[in-house]
């Protein structure tokens, strides 16, 4: 039986999502706890939307998990009170036929907060918004933005892993001014290593001042990373919502997915 599990988290003390040795992670956090709920001995593997790197929140991750024998409603309920305060278990249900929380997915959005205000962010919410010197100008990241756009190849923006593309579509980047607090929405089909935080490094050059919004296309032509782009913090980043098809099309999706893209 394949259980969908939807998990919020405050990534502050976390060495990212995926399970690393000596290190707490989420996924660390969550299969123990189920392993120690079911009495087993081998660990539940989980199954991620996606691997959010250190630091990184998240307010609507998605995750899946094979088990036998189980009572979905108790094991929600136990492993609700298992978890540590820093994971919120927002949902456990029986998946249906052909779900795969990776690839199954057809979004994921990110939010990445910035204050600009002189004297820095809320006190109260400096563990997920950016505090940022100098002030920022939201149309100029916006047009840097726009040429960003559409289905590319986003080696620039991204950590290199061997053996994995690094094409992705980006259908929003779009930064809000609410007073001091710049919001910038990031959704794509999927995402690179480090990909949002070094879209958001571009985008607050330009909104800087540094670099005129055309200077975008010309860091993504260059096919290769830029010392001139900045990872930006990564508590300022909040994966908050992954987006499925309906029943009928998650194993179509999954395998579409599962399709490099240079190939």
């Amino acid at each position: 039986m394949r259980l969908r599990l939807d998990l919020s988290y405050d990534g502050t003390a976390f060495r990212g999502w995926a399970t690393q040795p000596r290190l707490r992670t989420v996924q660390g956090e969550v299969e123990s706890a189920l392993a120690t709920i079911l009495r087993r001995d081998t660990v539940p593997q989980l199954t991620c939307a996606g691997r959010t790197d250190a630091g990184v929140h998240a307010r609507g991750q998605v995750a899946h998990v094979d088990l036998d024998d189980v009572d979905p409603v108790a094991l929600e309920r136990r492993l609700r009170r298992l978890l540590p305060a820093d994971i919120a278990l927002r949902g456990l249900s029986v998946a249906p036929p052909g779900f795969d929380a990776r690839f199954s997915a057809l979004q994921r959005r990110y939010v990445y907060r910035l204050c600009d205000a002189p004297a820095g962010p809320d006190p109260l919410a400096r563990g997920s918004v950016v505090g940022w010197a100098r002030p920022l100008d939201a149309a100029a990241m916006d047009a840097a933005a726009s040429h960003l756009l559409g289905e590319h190849d986003f080696a620039a923006f991204c950590k290199r892993r061997e053996g994995a593309t690094t094409i992705r579509t980006l259908l929003e980047l779009r930064t809000d001014r609410r007073g001091d607090l710049l919001e910038t929405t990031v959704r794509a089909d999927a995402f690179c290593h480090s990909m949002v935080r070094s879209l958001m490094g571009a985008l607050v050059a330009v909104g800087e001042g540094r670099f005129a919004p055309e200077w975008s296309s010309e860091i993504l032509a260059g096919a290769a990373r830029d010392a001139r782009v900045k990872v930006m913090p990564a508590h300022g980043l909040v994966l908050e919502e992954v987006v499925y098809p309906d029943d009928e099309g998650l194993a179509a999706r999954a395998l579409e997915s599962r399709r490099r893209r240079d190939e």
